[in-house]
């Protein structure tokens, strides 16, 4: 594969992963039409389940970059975990406040990413989809934000 083909996002890993955006496009546009409510609860619900599945990425990696110190390794697996446990967090917070801290918790996770792909071997195409994806979510868990806080 050339150097230009490593920089294509795979048609599949596109398709889920901008797939995976239209429950947050859908929630974010039903909680502007219909107001503070189950929209803006299922939004919570699946952004705390997508920041899980983002931490997860962190443990494969752990499990199988090759080139990593024991040290990094150990810091991986470390930080894979905090993402759920602040998915969790955000489950029991009050609405506007759990999106504000799934906002930044999908910032932050990004922020780890691109700390990771100084470390690895990552495809090229990775922190590109990363960051398209992390900026979508977070537009709409803002969308989310303003519709309980205007609410």
């Amino acid at each position: 594969m050339s150097e230009r083909d490593s920089r294509r996002i795979p048609a599949l890993v596109a398709w889920l992963g901008y797939g995976g955006l239209l429950p947050f496009a859908g929630l974010a546009i039903a909680g502007g039409m219909l107001g503070p409510g189950s929209a803006t609860q299922a939004m919570r619900a699946y952004g705390a389940v997508i920041l899980s599945f983002v931490g997860a990425l962190h443990w494969g990696f752990a499990l199988t970059v090759s080139g990593l110190d024991p040290s990094q390794r150990s810091r991986l697996f470390i930080w894979s975990v905090v993402p759920a446990l602040l998915a969790w967090l955000c489950l029991l917070l009050p609405p506007l406040a759990a999106s504000l801290a799934l906002i930044a918790g999908f910032l932050v996770h990004y922020g780890w990413d691109r700390r990771l792909s100084f470390l690895a071997q990552l495809p090229a195409w990775y922190l590109r989809l990363r960051l398209q994806l992390t900026t979508m979510a977070c537009v709409c868990l803002g969308c989310n934000a303003l519709w309980l806080w205007r609410g």
